[in-house]
């Protein structure tokens, strides 16, 4: 009995991180905005900006706030926020409105990113968070696969990608009615409030650090190689946005299947091989993206980095919530602030790509940012072990 109300608290709670992916449509949307609105490769990754840069923003205050509003109520304040930002880009259909409904959903995401992973907490044991967050890595991996088919249906079937965004809508409220009917107890509420230099003040820890670059590099790959491969597919292979899309669900169907490997995986394995292991292979195959120029070859590469990389976030975020579980609430404020990379990135990426006059441009800034990856699985082992 007990373990079946262990189970039915954990699954409303993995559902957000469903709700977590949307953030990554804005790959997707941005090429449709591109194409509809005439824009630079630096305007169109002005999207993917609007979205992340509120993590940098916000993630803190979300932490500070979160110790007086409680964990579950603060990820359905950020329902409410995902609910208005779905609906603005069917109801009006600019660039600006645009802008304004990616801020919000950015705005939305950041908070449940801060305030999702801790209330995992309040539902799994310590022995179990690495692979309960890998697992909601994997939810959040088969939304972001979603997204591509869920836009072609709605061109196929409404003559408009933007008739997806109520579909999300609808997502989003059932998982507020379904969180709201799940009894939690909230061990963060009532907590001690801390100041914005207390939770800078863990950046004093080198480990800390370390890690919080990891998360705005492995998130600026996330987001640059949703962003990006489309737009190599229909550079080098001459083939329309549509069927370029769905190279994107090519790297979230292999980051779903490595998610969920991941998941099992990790319970068993030492989480710093696997990290090292990951991102080797995984730069590698950035490297390589220079070279080819085929479909399947590009596919495949896209595959590979999607499939390596699955695991990264969940596995540095574990790592900090160990490193000081007691202020769990700020740790999580400040490596979700990291989640700015997925704004920063694309833009330098969009910068790179106009001046090299192709998309080996953004392949380049992705690359670097794989170089970052390894060389944190190799730093200060024995304080990340």
């Amino acid at each position: 009995m007990k373990q079946q109300q262990s189970i039915s608290k954990l699954l409303p709670v993995l559902f957000g991180f469903f709700i977590m992916g949307f953030c990554d449509v804005v790959g997707i949307s941005s090429n449709y905005v591109r194409q509809d609105f005439n824009l630079s490769d630096t305007m169109a990754n002005f999207l993917p900006f609007m979205v992340f840069i509120w993590f940098f923003v916000f993630s803190i205050p979300t932490g500070i706030m979160m110790n007086k509003l409680g964990r579950k109520k603060t990820v359905q304040l950020s329902n409410i926020i995902t609910l208005a930002a779905m609906l603005i880009p069917f109801i009006q259909y600019s660039y600006y409105s645009c802008l304004i409904a990616f801020a919000l959903l950015g705005i939305a995401n950041t908070i449940l990113q801060v305030s999702l992973n801790p209330l995992l907490s309040n539902v799994v044991g310590n022995n179990q968070l690495t692979s309960a967050l890998t697992a909601g890595q994997f939810v959040k991996a088969i939304s972001s696969f979603s997204g591509p088919f869920i836009a072609a249906f709605a061109v196929l079937y409404f003559g408009n990608w933007q008739s997806m965004f109520p579909v999300f809508a609808g997502i989003t409220f059932l998982f507020f009615l379904w969180l709201q009917w799940t009894p939690i107890t909230d061990t963060s509420e009532k907590s001690s409030t801390s100041s914005f230099s207390e939770v800078w003040g863990l950046l004093k820890d080198k480990t800390v650090v370390l890690l919080f670059l990891g998360i705005v590099f492995i998130v600026g790959v996330d987001v640059g190689i949703n962003t990006v491969t489309p737009r190599i597919l229909m550079e080098r292979c001459g083939i329309p946005m549509e069927e370029a899309n769905y190279g994107v669900s090519v790297y979230f169907a292999c980051r779903t299947v490595g998610a969920f490997m991941g998941a099992f995986i990790l319970s068993k394995f030492s989480a710093t091989k696997f990290f090292r292991i990951g991102m080797a292979i995984a730069v590698v195959a950035l490297a390589s993206l220079f070279l080819v120029s085929g479909k399947p070859a590009i596919l495949i590469l896209v595959g590979i980095i999607g499939f390596s990389c699955a695991n990264v976030f969940s596995i540095i975020f574990s790592i900090a919530f160990r490193k000081a579980p007691e202020k769990a609430n700020e740790v999580s404020g400040l490596m979700i602030t990291g989640v700015a990379g997925g704004a920063l990135i694309p833009v330098v990426m969009g910068l790179a790509a106009d001046l090299w006059g192709n998309q080996s441009g953004s392949v380049a800034v992705l690359l670097l940012c794989g170089l970052y990856l390894l060389l944190c699985s190799f730093i200060n082992t024995n304080s990340i072990n």
